[in-house]
């Protein structure tokens, strides 16, 4: 029997989710179909418990619905979803519990170290923004022992209660190997950022209207990356200021989109897709 996911949002039309996991279903032989679903703004509960009841096994959730889903599945979810106060991935455990996670930090950590061959251990990293992307991804990229992380948000009590956050849910004895004081993480305004940095991630959603997040001149290092978590045809404001400024490497979230989608796929089916080939399809449409 055909085992059933979606991804449900509002708009929905205009996601590439469908087109990823029919083609990850495809390269690794699972029998699934994937849809997409419209919920009512007032009725994203009721949408997903009918999903569940009619023998759905999964949902990837977009906007926005991702804090929604996140108290829906609290307390079965995730440290990264805890963490980010999101949920973008539901799925149906064996026990017959719905288990929330948060897939899009990961997504985003092996677009860099492995699609971009961008290692993150020792690198100094600035998060620009405190809102739900950045929450999102701010975990994964802690996992990796940056030497220095910069949270910076026009408001900084922002940024440092996504910092507190952090600190709040991160239970250190889980992680192998993992020493919080290799990183030393602050929070700042954009007028206080005073230091070079080697990755420079743009969270904010500036980039949605066509505008530049309020970043001061002199914050990339010689061989830095610049990366837009949003994703579409030319560069973003962001990355035409960065490519000014002199930044080695400009990126947007494409790559994160495919390899969130292939966590999420991993997670319920237990098959890791090949995501090269279908970042590669996207970019061609």
């Amino acid at each position: 029997m055909t085992d059933r996911y979606a991804v449900v949002g509002n708009p929905i039309g205009h996601s590439k989710s469908p087109l990823i996991h029919a083609e990850f279903a495809r390269q690794t032989g699972q029998d699934l179909s994937y849809e997409a679903l419209l919920a009512p703004l007032d009725g994203f509960v009721a949408t997903i418990e009918h999903f569940f009841a009619a023998g759905g096994k999964g949902l990837n959730v977009t906007v926005p619905f991702k804090q929604e889903a996140w108290r829906f599945a609290t307390p079965n979810i995730s440290v990264r979803a805890a963490v980010a106060q999101a949920v973008n991935t539901l799925k149906l455990d064996a026990s017959g519990q719905i288990f929330g996670d948060n897939t899009d930090g990961l997504g985003l950590v092996r677009d860099l170290m492995v699609n971009l061959n961008f290692p993150l251990k020792g690198k100094r990293i600035l998060l620009m923004g405190a809102g739900g992307a950045a929450r999102g991804v701010l975990l994964p990229l802690l996992l990796e022992q940056p030497s220095d992380l910069v949270v910076a948000n026009r408001t900084p009590q922002k940024a440092r209660d996504v910092i507190e956050l952090i600190n709040d849910h991160l239970p250190v004895a889980q992680f192998n190997g993992f020493d919080k004081a290799a990183t030393h993480m602050t929070a700042s305004n954009y007028d206080d950022l005073n230091q070079k940095f080697d990755l420079v991630i743009n969270a904010t959603s500036a980039s949605l209207s066509d505008a530049l997040p309020p970043l001061p001149e002199g914050v990339f290092a010689p061989d830095s990356l610049a990366y837009d978590m949003m994703y579409g045809k030319g560069l973003t404001p962001f990355l035409e200021f960065a490519r000014q400024q002199g930044a080695a490497r400009l990126a947007d979230g494409l790559g994160m989109l495919v390899e969130q989608a292939a966590e999420s796929f991993f997670l319920w089916r237990g098959a890791r897709p090949d995501t090269a080939p279908v970042i590669e399809l996207l970019k061609s449409r």
